[in-house]
């Protein structure tokens, strides 16, 4: 069963590079997340918690810039090529999600 039925499959598979790269992204960033956790139940100081958040949250950015990039370079084109432009508005609307 799908555990995401609201999600589309990709037509063109991302490159094993691209998963590498993400997947390690994304593990540094839940290590990250785990250690602001810890940071928070022993009760640090709210300066370093706010600082290894920021550290997360720049974790994820990079991962999302990635993504979107792949998106770009491969689904976007392949539905403008196919004469789906509607495709550019949910470009627009991604974007507007990242800035």
């Amino acid at each position: 069963m799908d555990k995401h039925p609201q999600c589309h499959k990709k037509h063109t598979p991302r490159s094993e590079q691209l998963v590498k790269d993400v997947t390690t992204r994304l593990n540094r960033a839940i290590g990250q997340l785990n250690g602001v956790k810890q940071m928070v139940e022993e009760d640090r100081y709210c300066g370093d918690v706010l600082t290894q958040l920021a550290a997360a949250q720049s974790a994820v950015k990079a991962v999302s810039r990635m993504v979107l990039e792949d998106h770009l370079q491969s689904c976007v084109i392949e539905e403008v090529q196919q004469g789906n432009t509607k495709v550019i508005s949910e470009v627009v609307d991604l974007l507007k999600k990242f800035s």
